[in-house]
């Protein structure tokens, strides 16, 4: 029987994400630990899989059906021992007024999930417990199953929790002392990624795993998660092998979920997908998707490479922070040079967000130099201060190999640049934010086997989105 438990929290910023990845590490040393992550996110998932030793899933009650959240779950949980689920935003935060619905909360029952609830105690004391009381009592079909209080300051401010805390009913599972050199750095486009700081990951997981045995009761969490509604029983995922690129950054092993392979008949084909720390915003689900549709997926450099890896049908530029690196991609001219070749040869390319900044002609960086990329796409893009975020409803205005015409999908948008685009005649998406105050929006890139725009899709959404990948790709053989 696997067991697991989701980590949530009343509000961003508590400190589930340095709880999760703590407890994964911890758990992972005895056990095997499958992590997922509720909500859009692409980092949290990169420190479950440093912490775990194996890749962390999306679920997504926007993007995904609960049907589509409940494959994906209950693929990877048969794998593994403890699933340890890591909620977004506050436990009952939603995008409507249902706080069941397209929530933490909502993936908790859909689940079958004890809840632990990860509370910053920062100056407060008996004020814990009335707010633990309210989340306890607010949904009678939320299992709050422990508490976790984070940020202790002394033995008196544990006390006075405790004595406090108990009265509420709800098991105190853990009392983690303020950890001001265990917060994981961030800025103002969210946390530092893995890719950037390997080693100083591998330190701060090592520097947190004692304060997690010594302020967690393991045994007790275990216990809890023991309470998860059973998973049904189907034909396990089997787990391949996979050489897609260095070892220090493909998994030597990775869990391949129980789906119909519905192209088998044909050669398997080469994806060159760019994975460095420029580019590394890229949905588990997606990688292993394209791979049972038939994908080699080879992972290069754009920032340190001099060219594409050799005989490729087809190139991947995800999410990430192109920006951030905006000079060394400038400086490396052959990989330009490169990838213009790949796109005059009307190889397909799909790019996301990052991946649409490196094909315009350059980015303006926040002290006002352009630095000169593919010029693939026309334009330029500029950074700003304003965040454009939130979940979209895409349509496909024409005809292209990956979205069917009038079919409609959903993703997700994060990003700080926008692209100015001289020549918007190749915009093919109608996007729709998923709050309805919103008007429509036309973006996007088409034209020559080159899709492009800022919206990230989660493919396991429609089985047409990995299968096209792999038909277009196989066209170039």
């Amino acid at each position: 029987m696997t067991a697991g438990f989701l980590i949530a929290a009343p509000a961003s910023g508590s400190g589930k994400s340095m709880i999760t990845t703590g407890l994964m590490a911890v758990f992972a040393e005895e056990i095997k630990v499958q992590g997922f992550k509720v909500g859009p996110d692409f980092i949290d998932p990169m420190y479950h899989r440093a912490a775990s030793g194996r890749p962390s899933y999306n679920l997504d009650p926007w993007m995904l059906t609960p049907a589509q959240n409940w494959q994906t779950y209950n693929g990877y949980a048969q794998l593994a021992d403890l699933c340890i689920t890591e909620g977004v935003m506050g436990l009952f935060d939603a995008t409507g007024a249902d706080p069941l619905e397209n929530s933490t909360a909502g993936i908790a029952r859909l689940l079958g999930l004890p809840v632990i609830l990860v509370v910053d105690c920062t100056r407060m004391s008996g004020s814990a417990a009335a707010l633990i009381h309210g989340f306890h009592t607010w949904s009678p079909e939320i299992r709050l199953s422990g508490v976790i209080c984070n940020r202790v300051a002394s033995v008196r401010h544990e006390r006075l929790l405790r004595e406090a805390v108990e009265q509420t009913g709800v098991p105190i599972v853990g009392m983690v002392p303020n950890q001001k050199d265990l917060v994981i750095p961030s800025r103002h486009l969210g946390l530092f990624t893995v890719t950037e700081r390997e080693s100083a990951v591998a330190e701060y997981i090592a520097a947190l795993k004692p304060v997690i045995r010594a302020g967690i009761d393991l045994p007790l969490l275990l216990q809890v998660g023991e309470t998860a509604a059973p998973i049904p029983v189907s034909n396990p995922p089997q787990v391949i092998a996979v050489n897609d690129g260095p070892a220090d950054t493909a998994p030597k092993e990775f869990p391949q979920s129980p789906r119909d392979n519905t192209i088998t008949n044909r050669r398997k084909v080469r994806i060159g997908m760019a994975y460095d720390q420029a580019f590394c915003f890229y949905y588990e689900s997606n990688l292993q998707l394209l791979r049972e549709a038939g994908a080699e997926l080879v992972l290069f450099s754009p920032m340190t490479e001099e060219k594409l890896p050799d005989d490729l049908q087809m190139l991947i530029l995800g999410g990430g922070y192109p920006e951030l690196y905006a000079q060394h991609l400038a400086e490396n001219h052959s990989m330009l040079e490169s990838i213009r070749a790949f796109a005059a040869q009307r190889q397909p390319i799909y790019a996301e967000c990052g991946g649409l900044i490196y094909l315009t002609e350059g980015i303006h960086s926040e002290d006002g130099v352009l630095h000169p990329l593919t010029g693939i796409l026309p334009g330029v893009c500029h950074m700003q201060k304003k965040l454009i975020m939130g979940y979209r409803t895409i349509r496909a205005l024409y005809e292209n190999w990956l979205f069917p015409p009038e079919t409609a999908f959903r993703g997700h948008e994060f990003h700080y640049s926008v692209w100015e685009n001289p020549r918007p005649e190749g915009a093919f998406l109608e996007t729709r934010s998923a709050r309805t105050d919103e008007p429509p929006a036309v973006n996007g890139y088409a034209k020559n086997n080159i899709l492009a725009s800022y919206v990230h899709i989660h493919f396991a959404q429609n089985p047409l989105l990995a299968q096209n990948f792999i038909r277009k790709a196989q066209e170039t053989l």
